[in-house]
């Protein structure tokens, strides 16, 4: 399926929030509604990365946020020592789920965010019972670490040929 990304505006922004996710809980991924109010921060204080909404045709179909991360006392402590991007938001209208575009998203949002950005490792929270999720991550680099902020376990990718990159 062809689609591109877009970034979230306050004029798409009540389009976007029209993606049906009612089946996903808010403590699983934040809702458009808190993805905005990160971006506005974001650029507000001159944070790189994007949000991007996900549009197909006319439809939009998705979200996710891949920016500089503010550090949190929970994160790990490997993150503590360069700067990083943390992923946010990422959720799929229910139509378009398991169809493969989810990975086809992510994979283009780290290239954009890379290439207009530099590279840097991704941090992301995924519910400990999540565990659609915690699969996707898996079979696209992330590493599951033992660090858990209240229900969510991190996970970690670095970009090829990272110097801190963990071995495995």
């Amino acid at each position: 399926m062809k689609f591109e990304l877009e970034e979230l505006t306050h004029e798409n922004y009540p389009l976007v929030r029209k993606i049906d996710r009612e089946d996903i809980p808010e403590n699983f991924v934040n809702t458009v509604d808190t993805i905005m109010v990160l971006t506005d921060y974001g650029v507000a204080h001159k944070l790189p990365g994007h949000t991007f909404a996900v549009k197909a045709g006319d439809a939009y179909i998705g979200l996710i946020l891949l920016g500089e991360a503010v550090h949190w006392e929970t994160d790990p402590p490997q993150m503590s020592e360069e700067p990083f991007y943390r992923l946010m938001g990422f959720v799929l209208d229910k139509k378009y789920r398991g169809l493969g575009i989810g990975g086809q998203v992510l994979e283009r949002a780290i290239e954009e965010v890379y290439r207009d950005f530099g590279p840097r490792p991704i941090a992301l929270g995924c519910h400990q019972r999540n565990t659609n999720a915690a699969a996707f991550y898996r079979k696209h680099g992330f590493i599951k670490t033992d660090y858990l902020e209240t229900e969510d376990y991190y996970y970690l990718r670095y970009p090829a040929g990272w110097p801190t990159a963990p071995s495995d």
